[in-house]
C-alpha cells in the first residue's frame, strides 16, 4: 500500500512539474514545433539515465518504494509518450511532415543521449 501511495503522490508533482516546464517552455517558443514536450521529455530521460545509475544499479541505497515512487510516479507522470505522438499526428495533419519526422527522430535521438548522459553522471556519483 506504501508502494501505490507513493506513486500517486510522486504521480502528482511529477504531472504538475510536466505541466509548469512545458507551459514555459512553449510560451517562450513560437512555431509548430512542440519545444515543451520535447524539453519535458529529454529531460525526463536525463533524470531517468541518473536514476538509473544511481539507485537501480545500487549505487545509493534507498528503500524500494521511494525508488519506484521517483521513476514510475514522478518521472512516469512527468514524460509523456502519449502527448509527443498526439502533437506529431497534428503536425503530419497540417502537412508539415518534416516537423513530424523531427519531432519523432529527434526526441528518440535526444532521449537516448540524455540517458546516457544521466548514466554517465549518474556512475561518477
Amino acid at each position: 500500500m506504501r508502494t501505490i501511495l507513493a506513486i500517486g503522490v510522486a504521480g502528482f508533482f511529477g504531472a504538475i512539474a510536466r505541466y509548469g516546464l512545458e507551459g514555459f517552455v512553449s510560451s517562450r517558443n513560437g512555431g509548430s514545433f512542440p519545444w515543451g514536450t520535447f524539453v519535458v521529455n529529454v529531460s525526463g530521460s536525463l533524470v531517468l539515465g541518473f536514476l538509473f545509475a544511481v539507485l537501480i544499479e545500487g549505487r545509493v541505497i534507498v528503500v524500494p518504494w521511494l525508488r519506484t515512487a521517483m521513476t514510475v510516479g514522478f518521472l512516469g507522470a512527468y514524460t509523456t509518450f502519449s502527448t509527443l505522438t498526439l502533437e506529431t499526428f497534428r503536425l503530419i495533419e497540417e502537412g508539415s511532415i518534416g516537423l513530424a519526422g523531427a519531432n519523432v527522430l529527434g526526441s528518440l535521438a535526444i532521449g537516448l543521449v540524455a540517458v546516457y548522459i544521466g548514466v554517465v553522471l549518474g556512475r561518477l556519483v
